[in-house]
């Protein structure tokens, strides 16, 4: 039995048939013209969601991503530095000494996985730094991703490959060129890094763009593809990833007094943040209505489950698997 079928046959009530109707209607949204945003929070990267990810891009089933930068540079980290991650799965027993002796070994802990800092950071550091400031030098300025795809475009990390390359999503999105929006790039660790030539007076910050003009660019392709079945927001987790990129229409539509702009025209959420007091990510899609994100009509699907077991299973019934 394939997949998609097992699903459909055990899945039928609560989250499990949640999944199943979002799966259905991100379907039907593809196939009746219209493109699909996927945001990306938390540590997906590091959960390897490009084994699933990485074939959604390859089969046009992903016209853009937000995601944040952890999972901008974290998916590259694993394709290079794989062999060296370190699996902890009695995680929730560790002390706090626990904890201080993964970091005097260099490991940084994402739950059940420490990321290699030696293999994984500084591997990067080296040849993003020769980017950046190749760069910086000519007076041009990119966004973070298009440093991201130079480096994964220019053939100069093959030497480390530790998975097959078709796991790798940024790897999948750079051979597309398909747009990437990354909030808050400041918060990740390349991000940090690259605040600190600049705070040594090694690279200038205006060489890397910023996310105002992450929103300008973002405008300029919603005006530009919502046209006809419209753009549908596919959002994993919660948090700046999600929040940034759907805040493109109501600005449209009230700040810049576009009227006829669409609405998002699907909307799904993945998420285990229960509605509660003030939680954004919580918020269950028809608040979304009062803020002019999303229509009365817009199809609407909220899972509340563990992205790293749904994306995958909705993934699996997108691609036929």
């Amino acid at each position: 039995m394939q997949i998609s079928q097992f699903l459909k046959h055990h899945y039928k009530h609560f989250n499990a048939a949640a999944l199943i109707d979002a799966a259905d209607g991100y379907v039907a949204h593809l196939n009746e013209g219209g493109k699909m945003m996927v945001t990306l929070a938390g540590a997906m990267s590091t959960a390897e969601l490009g084994k699933s990810l990485a074939e959604m891009i390859r089969n046009d089933k992903v016209q853009i991503i937000s995601c944040t930068g952890a999972n901008l540079e974290e998916d590259i980290m694993n394709l290079v530095a794989h062999s060296h991650y370190k699996r902890v799965p009695n995680y929730r027993d560790l002390s706090p000494q626990d904890e201080w002796e993964l970091l005097e070994n260099h490991y940084n802990r994402v739950t059940d996985t420490c990321i290699p800092e030696e293999e994984a950071f500084r591997r990067l550091q080296k040849h993003l730094w020769d980017i950046w400031s190749d760069a910086d030098r000519k007076g041009e300025r990119y966004f973070p991703h298009e440093f991201m795809y130079r480096m994964l475009l220019s053939g100069v990390l093959e030497q480390y490959y530790e998975i097959d390359p078709k796991d790798s999503w940024m790897l999948a999105a750079a051979e597309k060129n398909i747009p990437i929006v990354v909030p808050g790039w400041e918060d990740s660790t390349m991000g940090n890094i690259f605040a600190s030539y600049c705070i040594k007076g090694q690279l200038k910050a205006s060489t890397m763009k910023s996310g105002i003009e992450y929103m300008m660019w973002l405008a300029d392709w919603y005006i530009k593809n919502s046209e006809g079945k419209g753009v549908g927001f596919f959002q994993i987790g919660g948090g700046i990833a999600g929040d940034f990129p759907i805040c493109v229409v109501p600005m449209l539509y009230q700040d810049l007094e576009m009227h006829d702009i669409p609405f998002w025209s699907y909307f799904c959420q993945i998420s285990d943040s229960t509605t509660s007091y003030g939680s954004y990510s919580g918020a269950v899609p028809n608040e979304k209505i009062t803020w002019g994100k999303l229509d009365i009509h817009t199809p609407k699907y909220i899972i509340e489950s563990d992205a790293t077991i749904v994306a995958p299973l909705i993934f699996a019934i997108i691609l036929g698997w």
